[in-house]
């Protein structure tokens, strides 16, 4: 006996769970159990959406989006801008950026931010790709959509001073107050980002 209130099955797919950001284990039990006791809607289902998923699923060889066609269907896209590239940290800011329709150009997504603290070196990110792409003559524009936290800074201006020979112009994204928000709940940082970001009025 192992003690186990559980089979192993149950176990392993708890422990799995797990591991997906935001859960813990007692969350990941609580998603097993709703999960078999509604086995016909959620566990068939998902089980076979997953093994879909797996088999064919891939990352875009191009930008790094994940589709299930390679170049992926953002890249393949002939109304696309060419001649903008929006650098983003990970595809689930590629897609934030996609519901917003924020922009209308390409994407890079770079795999994350350069943090030594980790180990997270310039070679361990698509930076190379990413400077490849930018020697393309269509390309005039490389939009920097990274996190304004000292990992996204840091790592935007590692790219800029690599892009700096290339010709091509480097923008950010602004940061300030957000639509609808108030001054007195914003954090210092962000004042201060959008007094020195301010625009003609």
């Amino acid at each position: 006996m192992n003690g186990s209130a559980t089979s192993p099955e149950l176990d392993r797919l708890i422990q799995l769970l797990a591991r997906l950001p935001g859960l813990g284990p007692r969350s990941a039990r609580r998603a097993v159990l709703h999960l078999i006791q509604k086995r016909e809607q959620l566990l068939l289902p998902l089980a076979d959406a997953l093994a879909a998923a797996a088999e064919r699923i891939t990352i875009c060889s191009t930008c790094g989006n994940v589709d299930t066609v390679d170049p992926c269907a953002i890249c393949s896209d002939p109304r696309r801008d060419k001649a903008t590239i929006c650098v983003v940290e990970q595809v689930s800011d590629l897609w934030a950026l996609e519901r917003a329709q924020a922009t209308k150009g390409h994407y890079h997504v770079l795999g994350g931010t350069l943090s030594p603290l980790d180990g997270i070196g310039p070679d361990d990110l698509r930076i190379a790709d990413l400077i490849g792409r930018a020697g393309n003559p269509a390309v005039s524009e490389i939009i920097l959509a990274v996190n304004a936290t000292v990992e996204g800074q840091t790592t935007a201006h590692y790219i800029t001073d690599l892009l700096h020979e290339t010709g091509v112009r480097v923008t950010r994204l602004a940061h300030g107050v957000p639509v609808g928000g108030e001054l007195d709940y914003l954090d210092d940082g962000t004042l201060a980002a959008a007094m020195r970001s301010r625009t003609p009025f």
